[in-house]
């Protein structure tokens, strides 16, 4: 079967245009569509693991507002003279009950935001191994809203029996906000 000159070149011609449409299409129209489609694939996975979030948090909003509440009722006074009494006094008692000596103290507020303030301290107090232990331990598992930053242990004698622990401590103050 010989193909006419002519039928060959209406062929070649009908090829060519056939090809290049489709490479039109090819890089065009389906690549876009492709990213486009993993894009909102992404999306939608995305979107999908926020709402999941969100049903978690709903489960969990009684825990969770239980403990905002605790958090804000320990929280130190909005008031830096009050809250540093409440402070200094709560220091003094965990050291008189763990039996540790307080050597120094020196108290520093920090205004880092609108919505809270920071009493950062620094706490010397001596002892031996098990009152400061006891005298940390109350400190951490306390309900007032502090922190631990850093700790440093010291021998004072050359035995070891008698040791400083420095503290860098911060509380949190939370500011009254206006609800409207």
């Amino acid at each position: 079967m010989k193909m006419k000159i002519e039928n060959r070149q209406q062929f070649l011609v009908v090829l060519t245009i056939a090809a290049f449409a489709l490479l039109v299409g090819v890089n065009f129209i389906l690549e876009p569509l492709g990213g486009w489609w993993s894009s909102r694939q992404a999306q939608i996975k995305e979107l999908r693991t926020k709402v999941s979030e969100g049903q978690q948090l709903i489960k969990r909003e009684t825990g969770i507002r239980s403990r905002w509440r605790d958090m804000q009722a320990n929280a130190l006074p909005a008031n830096p003279s009050q809250a540093e009494q409440r402070f200094l006094k709560a220091l003094d008692n965990w050291s008189r009950d763990a039996g540790a000596e307080l050597t120094s103290i020196m108290p520093q507020w920090k205004n880092d935001s609108t919505n809270y303030l920071t009493l950062s301290c620094r706490v010397e107090t001596g002892g031996e191994i098990g009152t400061l232990s006891r005298f940390l331990y109350t400190l951490e598992k306390g309900p007032m809203a502090l922190k631990v930053d850093s700790l440093e242990l010291t021998s004072r004698d050359a035995a070891g029996q008698q040791l400083t622990l420095g503290l860098e401590i911060n509380g949190l103050a939370l500011l009254p906000h206006d609800h409207k």
